[in-house]
Formats: structure tokens, sequence, C-alpha cells
């Protein structure tokens, strides 16, 4: 009787180790495309990638995507068919190799771009995979909004007659620039300049395109001494695509 439940208990355990579950390496890519605009990529720094167990929040893998901005008229131009893959050989890119042993619910979390921190916006997205069926060539891809404004702090003063000359540059969240007519029409964008004291409005006007790919200019009014901060705002109406820069200023 003992020999009997022996052999059982063996043959248990043979059945349950041959039944453990194996690592499987699985290829996951991860691209990062600007509302409107094209791949986030090494000309800004990149967007910084997370990708962690969803369920355990353990970070399997992390790092930034690398690459160019892609095809503009694949992207931007070409009318866009089921199953045409967006992404060309060259466009930025995360890719790293986890292992599963069954399937997995990941989370995918990025910010970028991560050479402009103050316009930097973040993004997440979960998702199962399968060991071994990861991400297919052109990879996953998570949409970032936003707009890179940077306001030229050099020589931001008070001129003779009373105002304050701001000069800022916006462009797209992969670096895209913005002019009349272009591509990224500047027309289409509203980029406003005001002037903030004691956190209150006190002047707001609209900035020029400066003659400059993505450069816009103009003067605040300024009433009377004191700290001030100079804000420019930028917004794309038809995608909702928003940015922000301040900078302050005292006026004696």
């Amino acid at each position: 009787m003992i020999r009997h439940t022996l052999s059982t208990l063996f043959v248990i355990l043979a059945v349950v180790g041959g039944s453990t579950a194996r690592a499987v390496e699985t290829d996951i890519t991860i691209r990062v495309i600007s509302r409107d605009a094209k791949f986030v990529g090494s000309s800004v720094g990149g967007a910084h990638v997370t990708v962690s167990e969803a369920q355990t929040g353990v970070v399997l893998a992390q790092g930034v995507t690398e690459g160019g901005t892609g095809d503009t008229d694949l992207i931007m131009k070409n009318p866009r068919e089921r199953n045409t893959m967006l992404a060309t050989e060259d466009a930025a890119k995360f890719s790293t190799v986890i292992d599963l042993e069954r399937p997995t619910r990941l989370d995918v979390r990025v910010i970028g771009p991560m050479s402009q921190p103050h316009a930097a916006n973040t993004v997440t997205a979960s998702q199962w995979v399968l060991p071994g069926r990861g991400t297919d060539e052109e990879g996953w891809i998570l949409e970032l909004p936003g707009l890179i404004v940077d306001i030229e702090e050099t020589g931001l003063s008070v001129g003779a007659d009373g105002k304050v000359a701001v000069r800022a540059t916006v462009r797209m969240m992969c670096g895209c620039p913005l002019k009349p007519g272009g591509l990224w029409d500047s027309d289409a964008f509203e980029i406003s300049a005001l002037l903030r004291r004691d956190g209150e409005i006190v002047e707001r006007i609209s900035m020029q395109f400066a003659g400059e790919e993505s450069k816009f200019e103009g003067t605040i009014p300024v009433a009377s001494a004191g700290r001030y901060d100079v804000e420019v705002w930028a917004y794309q109406p038809s995608t909702g695509n928003a940015g922000f820069d301040v900078a302050p200023i005292a006026v004696r």
C-alpha cells in the first residue's frame, strides 16, 4: 500500500514538473507619435518608455525612443488604408525583449519630449501580450498630444516705449516646424503672449509669425514697475494640441 502511494506521488510530481511554464522571449517595440505630426525621436531627446506588468507594477523594461521622425509623405500626406504601416525602419522606436511565461497585461507609460521637460506630456496604455507573440514590425504606437513652446528669455526686457518684446519658438512635439502655408500652417494656430502680475492677467496680445520657421513675436505694454510673469500660450484648434511656457521679468 505504501509502495503504491509513493509511486502515485512520483507520477503526480513528474506531471506537475513537466508542465511547468517556461519563459519565452517576446519582442516588444514602442513608438511615440506627435498628435497631427510625426514620430518623437532623437531630435527632441526622444520619449522615455516604461513597460510594466499591469497586475504587479513590476518594471520589465525601460528606455528612450531613438531614431528619426519618419516619412513625411507616408504619415502626413498619403491616404491611409487599412493595414498600411505608418512607420518606416528609420522612425524612432524603443525595442526590447521580455521573457513571458503566460499571457500578461502590459502597462506602457511614455513621457516626452525629453529635451523639453517643461513641455513634456505623459501617455499610458495597456494591452494583453502573449508569450512569443509580441508587437509586429511597426510596433505599439502611442499618440502624444501637445506643443513645444520656448520663450526666448535673452533680451526679454522693457524698451523705451514701455513695452516688453516677446519672442518664442513653437513646434510640434516631434520638433516639426510651423510656418505660414506649411504642412503645419502657423496661421491655423493661436499664439498669445500674456503678462501676469500677482496671479492676475493684466495684458494679453496675439503673437505674429516672425519670418523664421516656428518663431513668433509681439510686444506687451507695461503700465507700472514690478515683478511680472510673461507667458506664451499656443493652441491648435483642429486637434486640441496646446503648449505653454513662462518667464519672469522685473520692471523698474
